[in-house]
């Protein structure tokens, strides 16, 4: 018998490389639910049944049990989250409360990506926006539900993702595409004030390997799975080389966020990749 693993959010950047990874696995038939907010149909990958819709209509729309769901598909920006927010609660919250009822009633484990905006600025960090306050307060909601109903939970945290199918343009592009793309149309690369905050950059291979491992091993919360060096984002625009332009500062932008990354490491993960290597091999392939 195949394992049936269903991943929410599997058409978009993080979770289209989890399916692209789980589906090499000739044992595991792979699900992605979607609905299509920031994935895309051009993220799709071979060997995997691709349902469109809510996660808050998963009970109507997936109608077999899975042996493990991968719960990826949620809102996920901060600055964003204000004026988006009710997108936020719909897809954070109404979509988490339909996902645990499904993932109970199917007797599986539920994978959660949780959000390390729970952790920045000291633990400030997991009110300052719509996001990262419905982030954090799912990670409670899934051990509680875990621990009321008996239900195999593991909870994961990611830091700064980068690397291949990040969305490059619009109001959700992330900083490593966006810087990317400016460097090729030759512009300057934009930084919110101050400039000085830190992020904890990770490759999209590294995060995978972490949730593959945290999915098959890990039980419990704290998962994290980040890169343990830290840069500031004008020293990332500096890697870069381009010019720079900066923006007035934003509500909800923290300044640190520590990597806690302990426990995913002692299943014997371990970053692979550097964002300095990274960037420096994007600057000799593709603007040198």
């Amino acid at each position: 018998m195949k394992k049936k693993i269903l991943v929410t959010g599997g058409a978009g950047f993080v979770g289209s490389n989890l399916c692209e990874r789980l589906a090499k696995d000739e044992n595991n038939d792979v699900y992605s639910l979607d609905n299509y907010f920031t994935g895309s149909k051009d993220n799709h990958v071979a060997n995997v049944t691709y349902i469109e819709g809510s996660t808050s209509n998963i009970a109507e729309l997936v109608s077999f049990k899975p042996d493990m769901v991968y719960h990826l598909g949620e809102y996920s920006r901060v600055e964003q989250s204000f004026g988006d927010i009710e997108k936020v609660w719909e897809y954070n919250k109404d979509g988490i409360f339909a996902v645990l009822q499904f993932v109970r009633n199917a007797g599986c484990k539920i994978l959660y990506a949780g959000s390390s905006t729970k952790f920045g600025d000291g633990g400030l960090g997991r009110s300052a926006s719509p996001y990262a306050w419905t982030k954090a307060t799912n990670t409670e909601l899934v051990q509680n539900y875990g621990t009321w109903f008996n239900v195999p939970y593991a909870i994961t945290y990611f830091y700064n993702v980068y690397g291949e199918r990040e969305i490059q343009t619009g109001k959700y592009a992330t900083l490593i595409a966006l810087f990317k793309e400016k460097m090729k149309n030759k512009e300057p690369l934009t930084i919110v004030a101050p400039g000085e905050q830190k992020r904890n950059f990770t490759h999209i291979d590294d995060i995978i390997n972490g949730l593959v491992l945290v999915g098959e091993n890990g039980y419990g919360d704290e998962f994290g799975i980040g890169s343990p060096e830290a840069y500031s984002i004008k020293e990332i625009a500096q890697m870069y080389g381009g010019e720079i332009e900066m923006l007035p500062e934003r509500a909800g932008n923290r300044m640190v966020a520590d990597v806690m990354s302990a426990k995913t490491e002692a299943l014997g993960w371990k970053p692979t990749r550097t964002i300095k290597q990274y960037i420096e091999e994007c600057r000799a392939k593709e603007w040198k």
